[in-house]
């Protein structure tokens, strides 16, 4: 019975030594953002921003190709020439289940209406609406490109969900919508006062 019960205390403590192990690993093993990559993005949205006559104090840049687990939502501050704010953001779940994290290390994108998927592009960003989602606010997203231009037609809007955790959650991912770019209910307080403040339209630029 004393040696039974050893060897069971033995793989119990081995187990939890394993799990901490592997947490810690994973958290080392984290990749990180690239700030040149979202710095030499950004001198494009400015450009692109000053020609059209949007808001030339920040933008939103959102990297798809970032684990969704991790903080790939960045506020950019023009005037700075830096990432002001980054947190966690969903994508859409396509043919997987809603509300999981299948696709949290390859999103699929389409325009198609009915695909569950986020669209690449940019998007200005514009009426402040209600939401049944999240703090009750919803901004409509107007598609750019040919590759997200049917985003009004298919309600693809910016909300908060309380599904979106605060912190980065890697290795597991952001929980997934229909294709709406979603951030935390206290994360939109925080971008809703700038939104809403801001006199010219502001860019959104979702890219992979």
């Amino acid at each position: 019975m004393k040696k039974a019960f050893l060897i069971i205390i033995i793989v119990v403590i081995s187990a939890f030594g394993y799990n901490k192990i592997n947490k810690s690993f994973a958290r080392k093993n984290i990749p990180k953002t690239n700030a040149a990559a979202v710095d030499a993005k950004a001198k494009e949205a400015l450009a692109f921003c000053k020609k059209k006559n949007y808001n030339q104090d920040f933008c939103i840049l959102i990297d798809m190709s970032i684990h969704s687990g991790l903080n790939r939502f960045f506020v950019y501050d023009f005037k700075k020439n830096a990432i002001s704010m980054n947190m966690l953001v969903g994508h859409g779940c396509g043919n997987y289940p809603w509300s999981q994290d299948w696709s949290k290390n390859n999103p699929g994108f389409s325009n198609v209406d009915g695909s569950h998927k986020s669209s690449l592009g940019k998007y200005k960003i514009g009426q402040r609406a209600w939401s049944d989602w999240g703090i009750n606010v919803k901004y409509v997203l107007h598609g750019l490109e040919k590759t997200n231009s049917n985003a009004q037609s298919r309600y693809i809007v910016f909300h908060s969900w309380e599904k979106v955790p605060e912190k980065e959650v890697y290795p597991d991912g952001t929980p997934e919508g229909w294709g709406c770019p979603t951030i935390s209910n206290n994360n939109m307080k925080i971008i809703d006062p700038m939104l809403k403040a801001s006199k010219k339209p502001v860019l959104m630029w979702i890219y992979n």
